[in-house]
């Protein structure tokens, strides 16, 4: 049930991010599912990589400023996204770094009003 709480949850931050910024564009309210399920595949396939990769590059700083790290990977997933469907449309990597921040703000207090600290 928490699965779909979450994806539900990343669904309205996704449609939430394409309502308030000009360069993040979705193709339909239908695709706001879409997006938010591809995006939350490719970050549990992916991000977790990507974090290691980033922390071993970058000699354990990318591990000590984690929430920059992490907000950079979700935007690197945000455009991974875009290139894997016609469904979303991200105008550049700057609009994809702020759609990241929106989703995560977003996502982030959707999960604690509804689901809370169980």
């Amino acid at each position: 049930m928490n699965l779909i709480l979450s994806w539900l949850i990343t669904t309205l931050a996704v449609w939430a991010t394409a309502s308030l910024l000009p360069g993040f564009h979705l193709k339909s309210a239908k695709s706001a599912l879409i997006v938010a399920a591809i995006f939350g595949l490719l970050n549990f396939l992916l991000g977790w990589v990507l974090f290691a990769i980033f922390t071993v590059v970058t000699l354990g700083l990318a591990w000590l400023l984690s929430f920059i790290t992490v907000w950079i990977i979700n935007a690197i997933v945000l455009k991974l996204t875009d290139a894997m469907t016609d469904h979303l449309k991200i105008d550049g990597f700057g609009w994809a770094l702020v759609g990241a921040l929106v989703i995560s703000v977003v996502s982030s207090l959707g999960h604690w009003m509804l689901i809370g600290t169980r």
